[in-house]
């Protein structure tokens, strides 16, 4: 019984009656002008931004990490203009290396390889090729390698 009732149930949306809304849509002639920018010269706003007082570039991993900031994550006070480019300027950019300089970093990096070469010369130099006498066998092992046909091991006089 109850599966003939979920199999002739109709859908919910045609089952309940809905009002229908009349659609309002933002329509906008010639007539109606958008809101006025304001337009500065380039000596007046230089970095065409809208008059945006723009601080100046310093990376917050800079700034006095115990000073008495207001967000003290972000190093920030309260109020204060952030710059246009503060997802690369913040503390959740990636950290700017300044712990050696590029010179002394090459000369490690270079001592690194060298040291790793030096390392596989001298292995090299003292790993034994092979053992010192080859294993020989009476009569080659033919008959254990399968027969007067088969590919013959090493026996007493080959080189």
């Amino acid at each position: 019984m109850l599966s003939r009732r979920i199999a002739t149930a109709r859908p919910l949306r045609v089952a309940l009656p809905i009002a229908r809304r009349t659609a309002f849509g933002q329509q906008r002639g010639a007539a109606q002008a958008g809101p006025e920018y304001l337009s500065l010269t380039e000596a007046e706003d230089p970095g065409m931004n809208g008059g945006y007082i723009n601080p100046p570039p310093v990376k917050r991993q800079f700034r006095d990490p115990h000073a008495d900031w207001w967000d003290k994550q972000e190093r920030r006070n309260y109020g204060e203009p952030v710059h246009e480019d503060n997802d690369i300027l913040g503390m959740f950019s990636p950290e700017e290396y300044t712990h050696t300089k590029p010179g002394k970093g090459l000369f490690q990096i270079g001592c690194f390889v060298a040291a790793v070469f030096g390392l596989c010369g001298v292995v090299s130099m003292t790993y034994p090729d092979k053992p010192s006498a080859p294993r020989e066998f009476e009569g080659g092992l033919e008959s254990e390698l399968g027969g007067p046909n088969a590919v013959r091991a090493r026996t007493a006089g080959d080189k």
